[in-house]
């Protein structure tokens, strides 16, 4: 059955700031509903990472059917977006990594660089996540479970010395 992404939501910190505002036109165009969690501007913000706090708890609260954060790499917002429960953040670099994202572990986050990526690179991956669906198989059933497994894993020892 094919999944009808219509809400995204979309953040950057100030690497990423022209690339956001480029893809927040060209999916408008489009005909998608975009927010924009900022950043707002290129200017360094104290806190570049809250944007991708707020992004993965309002994707995994059903708020929006997915979620574009672009910083310099593409890393840092990934890896914020994960500690997010339910959040299934994809640090994707070209289309076989985008189609596997979503075919094989159901990403709800997308996440580019901005110093690694050209713009047309990252609107074709664009294309290929947000009309890609899940496959749902056995094994890729087993990549969500196994992605559950790891938050409990990470609760378990979160306060503990290891």
């Amino acid at each position: 059955m094919k999944e009808k992404v219509r809400k995204i939501v979309i953040g950057s910190d100030h690497n990423g700031f022209i690339f956001k505002e480029k893809i927040k036109k060209y999916l408008l165009s489009k005909g998608y509903l975009i927010e924009d969690f900022g950043q707002f501007d290129v200017l360094p913000a104290a806190s570049d990472y809250t944007v991708a706090e707020r992004a993965a708890v309002a994707v995994c609260n059903n708020k929006f059917d997915r979620g574009i954060l672009i910083c310099g790499s593409g890393d840092g917002m990934c890896i914020i977006a994960n500690k997010i429960s339910g959040c299934r953040a994809s640090l994707c670099y070209d289309i076989f990594s985008t189609k596997v994202s979503r075919e094989r572990n159901n990403s709800n986050i997308i996440a580019f660089g901005s110093k690694t990526m050209k713009l047309d690179q990252i609107k074709d991956m664009l294309n290929i996540w947000l009309t890609t669906d899940f496959n749902n198989g056995e094994n890729d059933q087993r990549n969500i479970t196994r992605n559950q497994d790891m938050i409990r894993i990470d609760k378990k020892y979160r306060k503990q010395d290891i």
